[in-house]
């Protein structure tokens, strides 16, 4: 093989520079495969491709959680869901620097699956822990997710006041960590349509700042 031939590639990987090897060429052919396969759901092919690519020292196949989280198959599959919770619950043990990212996608796939309560629980274990707690994206799922689970159920025509005030302390300080999260004082005006919350005035200069006081939650006086 001609030193100065240049390859081309489908996708990026390891590094930017021409493979001067058949051997580094061929592992490069064997990424694409893998990831063509995944964005055609072949996963039977992008396994095959895997297997031989897990054994090359090149391959840092351990930090690539997200592949290995790829090949268990794509959708809310209920056969699928079991394995890829246990697969990321084992992968935050094993990479404690990408909890955080691996902590998102668990949390995705609990609600994906109908799991709210557990998604919550999850949630609710982290927040009060740094670097979690300084996470707007984790206070906006615990807030959305409080709020989902404050809605009447068949038992009863009243929302849960509780998960309300979760919802909304959650939610506040998303918006507090992150300004611009246009998600959060959408749903802080929600709750107070459903609780009859008493916001900050409207004039206040310090609307922006949505979150940074605490409010109680009143029930409207009954005429």
């Amino acid at each position: 093989m001609s030193s100065g031939s240049v390859h081309v590639f489908l996708f990026s990987s390891l590094d930017s520079k021409n493979p001067l090897t058949a051997r580094k060429v061929h592992i490069r052919r064997l990424y694409d495969i893998l990831q063509l396969s995944l964005q055609r759901n072949d996963f039977l092919r992008a396994k095959r491709a895997w297997a031989v690519l897990a054994r090359c020292k090149e391959m840092n196949w351990k930090s690539m959680w997200t592949t290995g989280l790829a090949l268990l198959g794509e959708g809310v599959d209920s056969a699928c869901t079991p394995r890829r919770l246990d697969y990321l619950r084992s992968m935050m043990l094993q990479h404690p620097d990408e909890r955080e990212a691996i902590l998102q996608e668990l949390i995705f796939y609990l609600v994906l699956s109908g799991k709210c309560r557990d998604a919550l629980d999850e949630l609710e274990l982290y927040l009060p822990c740094f670097p979690y707690q300084d996470n707007p994206v984790f206070h906006t799922y615990a807030g959305l997710i409080s709020l989902y689970l404050a809605q009447p159920t068949a038992d009863s025509t009243d929302f849960n006041t509780a998960l309300l005030r979760d919802a909304q302390s959650h939610l506040r300080n998303a918006h507090t960590l992150n300004p611009d999260n246009i998600v959060a004082p959408a749903f802080l005006q929600k709750i107070h349509d459903y609780a009859k919350v008493e916001m900050p005035g409207q004039d206040s200069e310090d609307e922006s700042a949505a979150g940074t006081h605490t409010t109680s939650l009143r029930k409207r006086p009954r005429v």
